[in-house]
């Protein structure tokens, strides 16, 4: 991965509508887009992306779209329709279509070598190849790079959502985040880890799925952890049509229900004010915790009677319509070996930070991992000059039954032990 591969050093692009913007955005939406036997979604995912987005947020990202094809008839009445439809955002920079090909030798896997047989490992071969082209090309747009695929449903403000998250996460170590369950949609990338992202996936460019390949590449870099915010802002809007249906997985969010918050204590170095208690941010009704004026380093911790399989976690601060008095700069860890006398954990570990006073995440543990968490703590990153409203903290734990079949199966995430893999969402 030192030396640049001879396909990319070859590349050849054509720019069939738009041109690049004039300058360095924050982020690049890149979408690839292939010739499919039952017709495109392309036009419709370009709708709901500039429908749900307004001035400002556009004025943010630059949408690139990497058309995939053999059919040149295909590809200019597809850079047609795309130059009618959204005319107004090419004259603006704002959407740039593209062509590709690779050069140099060629690339293990290819669709067209005679030895690949295999229907699955052509569609890996061709969206490695497709992947490597649209990232390739957006290296020097933006500062950051957003994954999402053709079909898709783009939730109202996913700009803004993904702006706030990167800005929470900004001075904290991470490869990927994540903002939908999907395989593929919704994960952004330091633009500045392009370049060896495309070369890790024209490593294995024969039949290992890309979607692995992705997970692989976080933990290649040290993200040992997945970071996955739970409100997803981006749906399908079809299904794979085959053979794509037998080669990638099925994608479903997991229903919840409501909260069931076990058996807890409530600790609390901050100030208490009038008849407020700390219980009340953690009891299920309406009732808050109030305090005024919190330090940096003051906690809310919330200490569990027995260590349970947390499978949810949900932190609200703030009014609940507009936002007054939320937590500012603060994050919210996982605690485990519980100390004696109910005094708290031994040892914690982050679980994000809150993006605009809030934090939703789903937790997830490694197969061979016994632990179990004992606390959640939330923790308070720089002095507030006014009050402080934690409105509920909210908490999902695995029903008895699947935990133990949880035991036999195992868990797909790969973390080390009494470590939690995480995803992060704000409401």
């Amino acid at each position: 991965m030192q030396k640049r591969p001879p396909v990319l050093q070859h590349t050849t692009y054509r720019v069939l509508a738009g041109a690049p913007p004039q300058e360095k955005k924050l982020l690049t939406v890149g979408i690839s887009s292939v010739q499919r036997p039952h017709g495109s979604a392309l036009l419709d995912t370009l709708r709901s992306l500039f429908h749900v987005s307004s001035g400002p947020e556009l004025r943010c990202i630059v949408v690139l779209v990497h058309l995939s094809g053999p059919d040149p008839e295909w590809l200019r009445q597809m850079a047609a329709d795309i130059s009618s439809l959204f005319q107004s955002h090419i004259e603006a920079r704002e959407l740039l279509v593209i062509h590709g090909r690779l050069g140099g030798s060629p690339v293990p896997g290819d669709p067209g070598d005679a030895g690949n047989s295999s229907p699955c490992a052509t569609v890996y071969s061709r969206q490695k190849v497709d992947y490597t082209l649209l990232m390739n090309f957006a290296l020097s747009l933006s500062e950051y790079f957003l994954m999402i695929e053709d079909r898709v449903q783009c939730t109202p403000k996913f700009v803004s959502a993904i702006y706030w998250a990167l800005s929470a996460w900004r001075e904290r170590p991470w490869v990927t985040l994540e903002f939908s369950g999907l395989s593929f949609s919704g994960k952004v990338f330091h633009t500045s880890d392009l370049a060896r992202l495309t070369e890790f996936l024209l490593l294995f460019a024969k039949d290992v799925p890309t979607h692995l390949l992705l997970s692989e590449f976080r933990l290649l870099l040290a993200q040992h952890v997945p970071i996955r915010f739970s409100s997803s802002v981006f749906h399908p809007v079809r299904s794979y049509s085959m053979p794509a249906d037998t080669c990638f997985p099925v994608e479903k969010e997991p229903a919840f229900g409501e909260p069931d918050n076990p058996v807890a204590s409530v600790l609390t170095d901050m100030r208490t004010v009038s008849s407020s208690l700390p219980e009340y941010a953690y009891v299920l009704n309406k009732e808050s915790y109030y305090t005024l004026h919190p330090l940096r380093g003051n906690h809310l911790t919330v200490v569990l009677e027995r260590p349970q399989k947390v499978i949810r976690v949900e932190v609200l601060t703030g009014s609940d319509k507009q936002g007054l008095y939320r937590l500012q700069q603060g994050q919210v860890e996982l605690g485990y070996s519980p100390l004696p006398h109910s005094e708290g954990c031994a040892h914690y570990a982050l679980l994000g930070p809150l993006v605009e006073g809030h934090l939703d995440q789903r937790v997830f543990y490694a197969a061979d991992s016994a632990e179990q968490l004992s606390c959640i703590r939330l923790l308070v990153l720089a002095a507030q000059d006014s009050w402080l409203l934690i409105r509920q903290i909210r908490v999902w734990t695995q029903p008895e039954e699947e935990e133990e079949s949880w035991r036999h199966k195992g868990s797909s995430a790969q973390t080390g032990p009494g470590q939690a893999v995480f995803t992060t969402g704000q409401k």
